[in-house]
């Protein structure tokens, strides 16, 4: 294929700025501060599940009630892991046998060829090839007390809160009797934690700060592991010092980092243990304040101190606060608009604090760690799709430019399973590299790209966006386009096996057109069209043809099911324990294919007979929610957001955890509930309640939720 590039010199000759249409209605100036701050979350308690993360979006530091991360085994334990975290910080066991991907490789018979996939995970080579890269935690910081860890039992009279608006924790609470007050905060322009502690017992040298560096993960653990500290002799802590600083040269087997820890007034820092450090305050004072700065360089430290990084935090966090979209709900009576508003206010700030990273976010975030960090391509809608509905669209750049830098790698993975164009993989790190297992028979993640930029240039009309993310729109319909097989005894195009389906409990050599994925292959080879067109070049012939000679969605007895092969969704209680994707045909997206009737008798029967208390995700309330706005049905989809059912409940912090499969944070939910929420903003302009409902117990108030005229 002529390089695209190319022929973009050629057909980018004007650029015409598009109207943008808004509603129809003055949109009502909406007090951000107030609307942010009166969800300010607040403990007076310890409260296991519900730490509170700062963060800037690729750096993380996850306090419990004390502003640090004193209680840590506890909180592992019984709720929510305290980690400090950095997108960039990656590590790799050696690979001294030299696995390669195609020590898993299983054939099979797929696109009318025999293919070879990697999906033996059950051996060495399939072990290491999961398990690295993987993510590096990078450390814990905890107040000692009289020269021991601090306990619970210590612990009373807690009174903690969150500010979001300026991003700061305040945590005030006693130790025996005696009062504390921890403020913390991140910087927004470098990985930066700082924080100051005001009590008598620093005077009485009784409170000290204790800094320790774990090797990494217990990688025996998929999901939720917890950190390994022993293992001394592969890392190590290179340590230069002046009287009120210290720089540590983190070395874990390849892997470099720095980190420099700085405090006003008198204090010493000494080694306790191999790898741990306490920094011990004079008599004298009440207060302590110390930054910690992270680095990937031995020279990037600032001057910084807890005065400066706090400002810095609160004009990074406002200056969010103040852009993009916002939706206001105060005035109604209704008390699910209250906790929907709690839900949208907390999830933008989750997202926000760990999700704006140059490496896509791992399902847990900055949090802890999941399937050893890696990125999941198919989740890239749910984390990424709300930015620019929510007019916030430089953090979907981010993911796309990660998409462009790694077309080389799924142009090779392409050429390897003898397709045209770019096939994205399932499971990554850092250099975009497959995982083996079931990951390369999942396909819903292929068209995402072209979905994400579309949305990204629906949302601006920024001609530019055209040529940035051509190739990658191109590349990707290519390799959509070579996945379908022409079936001439039915003329038609088919998705064939071996294919494991968004519903994930199908045989995978049975998945034939899976309506979600279909709906999907349509919807983004009509974009990649109007891309072309949009470019000034013709329209792919082959990508018409397979459009309009695309297998039908199957539907059985009136309602759309998961699969045209086994079409049991709704004969087969054990297919309804997972994805209703089917519903995402109109809703997540609208292919023009989809019978209204068909698909409003689908939503009833998924309400009515899903097995929600089973495996149903985080994300799957907010995907039914989107389809029933589009069949404006409002009541139907506040319900939905607001389940009271399994994954789907929302703690003080804004998490949602999937408890069964052991994550106690999940950002697809919190990404995929801003999406349908600015979806329903965007409905029925005319209407002073939106995609809401309009009886009389809401009051909402839009600003910035636009579209541009980008035919």
């Amino acid at each position: 294929m002529m390089k695209i590039t190319h022929l973009l010199r050629h057909a980018l000759i004007t650029i015409t700025l598009t109207a943008v249409v808004g509603c129809a209605q003055p949109v009502a100036k909406i007090d951000r501060q107030a609307l942010v701050s009166r969800h300010n979350p607040a403990l007076n308690k310890i409260d296991w599940h519900s730490p509170f993360t700062l963060g800037n979006g690729q750096f993380a530091f996850t306090a419990d009630v004390t502003g640090l991360q004193s209680l840590a085994d506890d909180y592992y334990a019984k709720g929510t892991p305290l980690e400090t975290k950095a997108r960039w910080a990656w590590h790799s066991h050696p690979n001294p046998n030299h696995y390669k991907l195609k020590d898993t490789y299983v054939s099979y018979q797929a696109y009318s060829t025999e293919v070879d996939f990697p999906t033996n995970m059950d051996g060495d080579a399939g072990q290491w090839l999961r398990q690295n890269p993987h993510d590096l935690p990078l450390s814990r910081i905890s107040l000692l007390y009289n020269n021991q860890p601090l306990t619970a039992d210590k612990i009373g009279k807690i009174q903690q809160s969150l500010d979001l608006w300026q991003g700061e924790l305040t945590s005030q609470y006693q130790i025996d009797g005696e009062p504390v007050e921890l403020r913390s905060s991140v910087a927004q322009s470098t990985d930066s934690l700082g924080f100051n502690i005001h009590s008598a017992l620093i005077d009485k040298a009784q409170l000290a700060v204790k800094f320790a560096f774990p090797r990494g993960y217990d990688l025996q653990v998929k999901n939720t592991p917890d950190l390994i500290w022993n293992a001394e002799a592969h890392h190590t802590s290179v340590v230069s010092q002046d009287a009120h600083s210290v720089v540590f040269k983190r070395e874990v087997d390849d892997h470099q980092h720095w980190l420099k820890i700085s405090w006003q007034g008198d204090a010493s820092l000494n080694q306790l243990a191999p790898q741990q450090y306490v920094l011990t305050p004079a008599k004298g004072n009440n207060n302590l304040g110390v930054t910690v700065q992270f680095s990937q360089q031995p020279d990037g430290f600032n001057q910084y101190d807890y005065a400066q990084i706090t400002a810095d935090a609160r004009q990074g966090w406002q200056n969010f606060w103040q852009s993009g979209a916002a939706i206001d709900f105060s005035g109604s009576r209704s008390a699910q608009a209250k906790e929907l508003e709690r839900r949208v206010i907390l999830s933008q700030y989750l997202m926000a604090a760990q999700e704006r990273a140059d490496i896509p976010a791992q399902e847990t975030g900055l949090t802890s760690s999941s399937w050893y960090g890696k990125f999941h391509t198919e989740m890239s809608w749910w984390h990424s799709a709300h930015w620019s509905l929510w007019q916030r669209g430089q953090y979907t750049q981010k993911v796309l430019d990660w998409y462009v830098a790694h077309l080389p790698v799924a142009q090779q993975t392409a050429k390897d399973r003898g397709l045209s164009g770019a096939r994205w993989s399932k499971m990554v790190g850092p250099d975009g590299r497959e995982s083996p297992g079931g990951n390369p028979l999942i396909i819903w993640n292929q068209p995402q790209p072209i979905d994400l930029a579309e949305r990204l240039y629906q949302s601006t009309g920024d001609k530019k966006l055209l040529q940035r993310y051509a190739e990658l729109v191109m590349q990707t319909a290519d390799a959509l386009s070579s996945m379908l097989v022409y079936q001439p005894q039915l003329n038609r195009y088919s998705l064939l096996p071996p294919i494991w389906i968004a519903q994930e409990h199908y045989d995978v050599t049975q998945s034939q057109n899976p309506s979600f994925e279909l709906a999907y292959w349509r919807t983004a080879l009509i974009t990649a069209q109007k891309w072309r067109s949009r470019l000034g070049l013709q329209a792919n012939p082959q990508w018409q043809q397979q459009i309009e000679k695309l297998a039908a969605l199957p539907q059985k007895d009136g309602k759309y099911v998961a699969i045209e092969t086994i079409p049991d969704t709704f004969d087969n209680i054990e297919s309804r324990n997972d994805h209703p994707a089917m519903l995402a045909l109109w809703g997540l997206l609208e292919d023009q294919r989809t019978d209204k009737q068909v698909m409003q008798n689908t939503l009833d029967a998924v309400l009515r007979d899903w097995d929600f208390a089973t495996r149903i995700w985080g994300w799957d309330y907010p995907m039914i929610a989107m389809t029933a706005t589009k069949l404006n049905r409002p009541q139907q989809a506040v319900d939905a957001l607001l389940m009271d059912a399994h994954n789907n409940h929302y703690m003080v912090n804004g998490n949602c955890p999937q408890q069964k499969v052991g994550l106690p944070v999940y950002l697809p939910a919190n990404g995929a509930l801003l999406s349908a929420v600015a979806m329903m903003a965007m409905q029925q302009p005319e209407s002073s309640t939106r995609g809401f409902p309009a009886d009389g117990s809401w009051q909402v108030k839009t600003e910035g939720f636009t579209h541009a005229n980008t035919q």
